[in-house]
């Protein structure tokens, strides 16, 4: 898979192509479904298939403050287009200047100019465009003028709902990960850098990985999880796992010690012996145990982490991570 930075890491000689478009945050199954008809279509024409995807989020440029909470880094994302078949991935700054094209300027300037395009796959809701004036029916209307055919992909539902990543936000911020996971076709992950505690899991007999998250991340409401701990490694764009734990994860502030600042830590189950600071990670959410408690004693509290391990251990020892 090649990752082009925008339009002008497009080589000079790049010939025709099948597209998608979208800002693809999560990729998650309905996503799935758009990506995987582009990259079937390509395989059938016997072009590449690319993936224009956006950062940052247009919600950030369009309404300054706005940015939703992401799913996924632009790295995973990357990683997770390419192992859906996407032969390029263009992550395409997204501006003020770049906002304010027009839908045939947007299709002359990108589809048309620069990738050659023989076809677009997009869902059957896609607009693009200054105001979200352009539509599937408009880009067929240009593709007719400028020889190309546009599909408007229809909508995954699931029991009636349509899949949708505000859908997986809110699942996220009510703790239900096990349904954020069916929406996403995997468990959620969060990442950050390992920083220093309190070091209070540690004297407990848990030592911690506590994260420093990146901006804007999606985490899930306070609690404790079942899950896995993995250290990160990038290549070319894209993200990969170089070492892989189960693990009991505590998303909150601490109550039983007052803490003020809310938490992501993760415990690698029975692993005392890993050295993480300054290391990117990745938390990958499978089940909510409880709550986030109040216990009367730090003895309190670490019976109860010994139960929440025996659970986590039970959860990740027959899941997949």
């Amino acid at each position: 898979m090649h990752l082009w930075q925008g339009l002008a890491d497009v080589p000079a000689d790049w010939g025709r192509s099948v597209v998608t478009i979208g800002v693809f945050d999560g990729v998650h199954r309905g996503h799935q479904r758009i990506i995987g008809r582009a990259v079937e279509a390509a395989r059938g024409l016997g072009q590449p298939a690319v993936v224009i995807t956006f950062d940052p989020h247009p919600s950030e440029v369009i309404r300054p403050g706005s940015h939703p909470f992401l799913l996924c880094t632009a790295p995973r994302r990357a990683e997770l287009l390419a192992e859906l078949g996407a032969d390029v991935v263009c992550m395409m700054p997204f501006t003020r200047e770049f906002s304010q094209l027009s839908p045939e300027e947007f299709v002359r300037s990108v589809l048309v100019d620069r990738l050659h395009t023989s076809l677009v796959a997009v869902g059957e809701n896609f607009r693009f465009g200054h105001r979200a004036a352009g539509d599937v029916a408009v880009l067929a209307e240009l593709g007719e003028k400028y020889d190309f055919t546009a599909e408007g992909v229809p909508l995954l539902t699931d029991g009636g709902v349509k899949i949708s990543s505000s859908l997986i936000r809110q699942k996220l911020a009510d703790g239900d990960v096990t349904g954020a996971a069916a929406d996403l076709g995997r468990a959620h992950r969060v990442e950050g850098v390992v920083v220093p505690g309190h070091r209070r899991g540690r004297a407990l007999g848990f030592p911690t990985a506590n994260l420093e998250t990146f901006p804007h991340t999606a985490i899930p409401a306070d609690g404790v999880y079942a899950g896995w701990l993995s250290v990160l490694g990038e290549q070319d764009g894209q993200e990969f796992e170089q070492a892989h734990w189960p693990a009991a994860i505590s998303v909150g502030s601490n109550p039983t010690f007052d803490g003020r600042e809310r938490v992501v830590e993760a415990y690698a189950l029975d692993r005392d012996d890993l050295e993480l600071y300054g290391v990117h990670v990745g938390i990958d959410f499978a089940a909510r145990l409880r709550g986030m408690e109040r216990f009367s004693s730090a003895a309190a509290l670490a019976e109860q982490m010994r139960n929440d391990i025996d659970q986590a251990r039970a959860i990740t020892m027959t899941g997949a991570g």
